[in-house]
């Protein structure tokens, strides 16, 4: 058999496996060394699979992950998603949806100390949920609002997501970073517009809430000072190039864990908790890398990627319409596979794709991100949707899944606007060069 019908076959084989619920990175990383040992040899497979393991678990560049992860679980754990939620509220809470308004701006700001969809819909679904019901919102406005806005978390920096593309293909992660700021507020803006919509056809999902004076308002803003520092903290340090991303990371966790102490709002037991789920979530995501790595080796030996590009270059259709077709894999792929697994998988074939068009990779990444973003939203994978329904288990599925599609249609007209002017995602970029 040719190295290119060796590798479709590892392909399917490994999307069969996935439903067997083996973790994905032990597929990948299981089906990329029994390709590379059948094409290569098994001695060299067990090399490949030793010095990948080693060069991702070795790599300097990954050690930003584990300290983004660590920041978000020490913000959430000494209490500073209930305080940018309350803040939220107060500003929006009166007007009709204005809860969900709140809870899709709180997840913004909280992506930005956080950096992990699920981990922002699992934060705000403790803090916002019961706050809802508490006034009345209907169970899919409530449930929606919160899976929906989680997603937020992969795009405002610091994104794991755009980290990992970083990584993949050796782009800077500052930018990436950078050029997800404006695509994060934009579709958060998109958001409000679909709460504001459904609750003109649905009022009863999202009764208005109580009024506050503007005294009121203006001192609640004192509760988000700690998160506002550490972000333009972390932020203004990669725009100025004080530190890199790794350096952000650790000097971010340092930020929050001194804020938390100030406050005296972070016990022991919720310090050490914030370790573990750092640690948890620190290993998922460099043991999907470290398969990925791996099978990404095996596609490589079957030269698929570059037939790919090959023959997705020689198709006689301008730019747009190859990169609308790559778009159509991501939103299909995205609603069966993990948004980061997603990534990891596809970036080896499609990533020369698109620098052969001639776009610009950190637009690409972005618009990467947003249309997986709707994969986590989605049936049948729906990761966020999962988790809130872990959270809310008296809110069932179905409800959640109606509850995400206002959100959905606002994020695909969002990601269109994107798609037809890039300038939107480059311009942050292109004022730090």
């Amino acid at each position: 058999m040719s190295p290119t019908l060796i590798g479709i076959i590892g392909i399917v084989l490994m999307i069969v496996v996935f439903f067997s619920r083996m973790p994905i990175a032990y597929v990948m990383a299981l089906i990329g060394f029994l390709g590379f040992s059948y094409l290569i040899g098994f001695h060299a497979g067990l090399k490949l699979l030793a010095r990948d393991i080693y060069t991702v678990y070795s790599s300097y560049g990954l050690i930003v992950i584990p300290l983004f992860v660590l920041m978000g679980q020490i913000a959430f754990n000494a209490g500073i998603s209930k305080r940018l939620y309350d803040v939220a509220y107060k500003f929006i809470g009166r007007i009709s949806g204005g809860l969900a308004m709140a809870t899709v701006w709180a997840c913004t700001a909280f992506g930005a100390v956080c950096g992990s969809g699920p981990g922002t819909a699992a934060t705000m679904a403790t803090v916002a949920i019961p706050e809802m019901k508490r006034y009345g919102y209907g169970d899919e406005l409530s449930s929606g609002s919160v899976a929906s806005g989680g997603g937020l978390g992969m795009l405002m920096p610091p994104s794991i997501v755009l980290i990992v593309y970083g990584i993949l293909t050796q782009q800077s992660i500052g930018k990436l970073f950078i050029a997800g700021i404006i695509p994060a507020l934009f579709i958060t803006g998109w958001f409000v517009i679909a709460i504001y919509v459904y609750c003109k056809i649905k009022p009863e999902q999202g009764p208005k809430g109580d009024k506050f004076t503007l005294k009121e308002m203006i001192l609640s803003l004192g509760m988000l000072w700690e998160t506002l520092a550490v972000f333009f903290l972390v932020m203004g340090g990669l725009f100025a190039g004080f530190f890199t991303p790794t350096e952000a990371g650790a000097v971010g966790s340092f930020s929050v864990l001194l804020v938390a102490m100030v406050r005296r709002q972070l016990t022991w037991k919720g310090f050490v908790k914030s370790l573990y789920e750092s640690l948890r979530t620190s290993c998922m995501v460099l043991l999907l890398v470290a398969g990925s790595v791996i099978f990404g080796h095996f596609l490589a030996v079957t030269r698929i990627p570059f037939e790919i590009a090959d023959w997705v270059g020689g198709l006689s259709l301008p730019p747009w319409a190859i990169m609308a077709m790559i778009i159509f894999v991501y939103l299909i792929g995205g609603c069966f596979i993990d948004a980061l697994a997603l990534i990891m998988l596809t970036i080896p074939i499609f990533y020369p794709v698109v620098i052969r068009l001639g776009y610009d990779p950190i637009w690409f990444g972005v618009i990467i991100v947003l249309v997986t973003q709707m994969g986590i939203i989605t049936p049948p994978v729906g990761i966020n949707v999962y988790v809130v329904n872990g959270i809310a288990p008296d809110i069932p599925l179905e409800k959640i899944f109606k509850g995400i599609f206002p959100f959905l249609i606002a994020l695909i007209v969002g990601t269109g606007f994107m798609v037809a002017f890039p300038q939107i995602i480059m311009f942050l970029p292109n004022v730090m060069k």
